[in-house]
């Protein structure tokens, strides 16, 4: 692990969160993929600081993330709770003994046609029971997913798509997955329904010690730990165990960041009354103790609300998307949280979790939103300055916190995060010697510049904290195909923005 990295420990609670993980360290394997001989970017985000650095039995090095997840009974499919980087067989051999045995042997689930293909790409478990993988240009993990007969990536179907473990592309840690076993994925019966069960799970010493053992793996290996991040379903019970492990969080690691992101599907049907008010109950009793115990809490939804009445799915002018797909809704939250975490994750920054908490709290409110723009709506003939100019007053993203109509609220501190832009079209350079400026935004001479004096003009009286990336968001598959029509670099093909998200 690189010196001075300022470690993060991501936990995940529940199915959708699973989703939204998965897409996130899809996107972070993506970064780390870029080619060797692709356009120059700078390493702005650290991956030491979401990954650790380990080595297998046989001493070979591996690079997984720092992840504890959980889930229910029947999540997994085919994927194994232990991973399989780890896997020795001479170790499962070396067991003696002279007694009687009984076999009882369940038929494995069918292995997803992507995991198949995704396995055989980056390795194979030999017959000395070394697990013998493909080197990436960088070292930090396997070769991108392609087969012998074709060079274009594979990529799942939406049908093919059941669980989160479908489309998951990273190796995990033997002890990142933890799975509930006293309740049920799929089915009716044995459900973790209500915000009381969820709080029991982790009252129980199985899970609870179980839970404390990983942290401790993980946190005392770490010699800069600024905190936790908590990918937490609010809808159903894992909103009780995400309140309990907020809750141990705080009492054993005083001083060190948590931010809570409470994530919700997608649109809901009205359906039998009793799980409305479970999700609803969940939702509420969720944000309230989350936000007793964490530094930040952020719900993130594409619906347009969390009450009892359904709103119509989030809009983005360029992405065409199902509401009623997980794969598809997670995609998009985890987009957005991969650019909205940034600031804790740069190598140069000195914001870590603890210091955008403190700047986002606002008199001890730990409860804010989120919102985004994707992509960014600038053409390629366009500067930063002129698609800010023609925005016009509002700023130009939609939110993704499910709170109505954000018209006539009042913003008191914000962290806004722009990426992907080229450095050329950060100011304008294109003006006339002598001609009147456009706007004051054209007078700036770097993009941070830009932003800061845009975002001041918007929000005069709250505080804000503004980050310009060069590198974009990776979206490689197995990331849906979201995008209806967008340049190579990601730029919008049509005519200049005439409004917020157009």
């Amino acid at each position: 692990m690189a010196g001075g990295a300022r470690e993060v420990l991501t936990l995940q609670l529940g199915h959708f969160a699973g989703f939204v993980g998965a897409h996130w360290w899809n996107q972070q394997d993506a970064a780390l993929r870029e080619p060797a001989h692709a356009k120059e970017t700078p390493e702005e985000l650290c991956p030491d600081v979401l990954y650790r650095a380990g080595r297998t039995l046989h001493g070979q090095e591996t690079y997984t993330p720092r992840l504890i997840l959980m889930d229910l009974k029947g999540s997994l499919n085919s994927l194994k709770q232990e991973g399989g980087l780890y896997r020795d067989k001479q170790l499962d051999a070396a067991i003696a003994w002279q007694g009687k045995l009984t076999t009882h042997k369940e038929e494995p689930h069918p292995k997803n046609p992507y995991l198949q293909d995704l396995l055989s790409a980056e390795g194979a478990l030999s017959s000395d029971g070394i697990w013998r993988t493909r080197s990436l240009p960088n070292g930090k993990g396997p070769t991108p997913l392609t087969t012998a007969t074709s060079p274009k990536p594979l990529m799942p179907t939406e049908g093919s798509i059941r669980v989160w473990s479908d489309f998951l592309r990273v190796h995990l840690h033997p002890r990142s997955i933890c799975m509930i076993q006293k309740y049920n994925h799929d089915g009716e019966a044995g459900r973790l329904e209500a915000f009381g069960q969820g709080e029991r799970v982790l009252q129980e010493p199985r899970y609870l010690e179980e839970l404390e053992d990983r942290l401790h793996f993980y946190v005392e290996e770490c010699d800069y730990l600024q905190g936790f991040q908590v990918l937490c379903d609010l809808h159903d019970g894992f909103s009780g165990v995400g309140a309990k492990a907020a809750e141990l969080l705080q009492d054993e690691y005083s001083g060190r960041g948590i931010i809570a992101w409470g994530l919700l599907p997608g649109p809901y049907a009205l359906g039998e009354p009793r799980r409305n008010v479970y999700r609803l109950l969940n939702t509420a009793f969720g944000l309230a103790r989350l936000s007793a115990h964490s530094s930040l809490v952020c719900p993130l939804s594409l619906g347009g609300s969390l009450g009892l009445r359904p709103e119509p799915a989030v809009h983005f002018p360029q992405l065409r998307y199902d509401a009623a797909l997980p794969f598809h809704c997670s995609a998009i939250l985890a987009t957005a949280l991969d650019t909205v975490t940034a600031p804790y994750r740069l190598r140069s920054s000195p914001v870590s979790m603890i210091h955008l908490a403190e700047m986002l709290n606002y008199s001890g409110k730990k409860v804010v939103t989120a919102g985004a723009t994707i992509p960014f709506p600038l053409v390629p003939s366009q500067s930063l300055p002129d698609t800010l100019v023609q925005l016009g007053g509002a700023t130009p993203w939609t939110s993704l916190s499910a709170c109505g109509d954000p018209s006539g609220t009042h913003c008191f501190a914000q962290s806004v995060v722009l990426r992907g832009l080229d450095r050329a079209c950060h100011t304008s350079s294109q003006l006339t010697p002598g001609t009147p400026l456009p706007s004051p935004l054209h007078a700036c001479s770097t993009g941070e510049e830009v932003l800061a004096l845009y975002l001041q003009q918007q929000q005069p009286r709250a505080r804000s904290s503004a980050h310009l990336l060069l590198a974009p968001c990776k979206v490689a598959p197995p990331y849906p195909r979201l995008f209806s029509r967008l340049h190579q670099q990601g730029l919008v093909p049509d005519a200049a923005p005439t409004g917020p998200g157009t």
